[in-house]
């Protein structure tokens, strides 16, 4: 983990830097969008060692945002490098212009990578007195990681709870007594390539990177509220090109993971079932789709006009019934797969089973439904929270990931790079105690 170590820090120092200047960059490179946002931070705060949710506060305010359609993205990594390069630089131009100042400085997150999940744990004796920022370093320095593969890289590495002694669900363990301080830990890996491909993109834009960032994890910061986050709920980013599944418990992600389908293959399963261009289907889509026939979508027709020359083929025409008969197959394969996840993360045996949808997918209407009945859980439809200057067009659930983001970037949560801890050794042992560790701890 050392070289990964070293690069977090590095980002770490930078996003100070940009803080300190006022001003910083928040990207989301999605498979359909590219999306980014300017942040003005009014009032600055020093970044000290918290621990918990959100330390080191800070006001922002967005004051240039831009969309730019995707190039170069497949499944949520960099297929072609310079179309991808393409569309940031078009996306931060933009948003410079609109803000008027130069940005250089940005914090971004992507939806790719096969994220893969490891609850790890660590204990050491509390030799000193009361706990201090120094023992949760050495604790968190202590858990043995595990073998991540060939080709993987650590994303996210956040300690999820602490105990001492009897006590085992503390949020903070500063200035507590005790005689052994243990602590949990959530690492998210990912496939190094997607993290190294997007930094290369980056740089080339003339960009620092001051922060990278899984889309699930940005995604459910903004859609679940307070309560979800501390009782238990699964967030589902319904993406173009991926859908990302995160769970978070008493405020921190505890799970994520990532189904290699999205709203983009029902437009792909729509352009090739009515015979029409990708362009069409995603209007189409948009404007008339659906998972849930009535009688009256019998009645409703869709003119599928062309310009091929056919007269046959330019004027035909389906029904809504025929559509929705196109989408649902796939939404139900997204769905089942997303079932597949939370059951593999135990997310059953949760104290509380809420699972909000949210992204650009998640507004075809009758998902809700279809999702609850699939699903077996109560099911909701999340939209971001409020950040101060967001453009109206930038509201809506496909900038969950987004908006998230900026609220992680202004206010971080803390991860095993923020404490200065140095991993003092690589071990596979802690494996034999992952599967253990979400049906004893939550």
């Amino acid at each position: 983990m050392s070289r990964l170590f070293q690069a977090q820090k590095a980002m770490r120092r930078k996003r100070q830097a940009a803080l300190q200047r006022g001003v910083v960059a928040i990207m989301d490179v999605g498979t359909y969008k590219t999306a980014c946002l300017v942040l003005r931070f009014e009032e600055n705060t020093p970044q000290g060692e918290g621990v918990g949710h959100m330390a080191g506060q800070s006001n922002f305010r967005v004051i240039g945002a831009t969309t730019t359609r995707s190039r170069g993205i497949r499944r949520g990594e960099v297929d072609a490098m310079p179309e991808t390069e393409r569309a940031i630089r078009t996306a931060v131009q933009g948003a410079q212009k609109m803000a008027n100042v130069r940005v250089d400085h940005v914090i971004a997150c992507f939806s790719g990578g096969r994220p893969t999940s490891w609850p790890l744990q660590g204990e050491v004796v509390l030799e000193s007195g009361p706990c201090s920022v120094h023992d949760i370093a050495r604790v968190l320095s202590s858990i043995e990681t595990p073998d991540l593969g060939a080709g993987r890289e650590v994303l996210h590495a956040q300690p999820v709870n602490f105990g001492i002694d009897h006590r085992t669900t503390l949020r903070d363990p500063r200035g507590q007594t005790g005689e052994m301080l243990r602590a949990d830990m959530h690492l998210l890996s990912v496939d190094a390539h997607a993290i190294e491909n997007l930094l290369t993109c980056i740089h080339r834009c003339d960009l620092e990177v001051a922060g990278l960032a899984s889309a699930p994890y940005a995604a459910a910061t903004s859609a679940l509220v307070e309560d979800e986050k501390e009782l238990g709920a699964a967030c589902i980013d319904m993406g173009a090109g991926t859908t990302g599944v995160s769970i978070f418990m008493r405020k921190h992600m505890v799970y994520a993971d990532t189904v290699a389908f999205g709203g983009a293959h029902v437009t792909s399963d729509i352009s090739q079932g009515l015979h029409i261009p990708a362009q069409t289907a995603e209007m189409i889509k948009t404007r008339y789709g659906g998972v849930v026939a009535t009688g009256m979508d019998d009645r409703e027709i869709i003119a599928l006009e062309a310009d091929t020359g056919d007269w046959h083929h330019d004027r035909r025409s389906v029904t809504r019934t025929e559509l929705i008969g196109i989408m649902r197959p796939r939404i139900e394969e997204i769905l089942e797969e997303v079932r597949k996840s939370l059951d593999r993360a135990g997310f059953n045996e949760l104290p509380s089973q809420r699972i909000v949808l949210t992204g650009g997918a998640s507004q075809i209407p009758g998902l809700d439904g279809l999702a609850a009945r699939i699903l077996g859980n109560q099911v909701r439809l999340g939209r971001p929270l409020r950040v101060q200057g967001l453009p109206e067009a930038a509201k809506g659930p496909a900038f969950a990931a987004c908006v998230g983001l900026c609220m992680q970037g202004a206010e971080p949560q803390d991860e095993f790079w923020d404490f200065n801890a140095v991993p003092e050794r690589t071990s596979g042992r802690s494996l034999r105690r992952a599967v253990r560790w979400f049906r004893d701890n939550w």
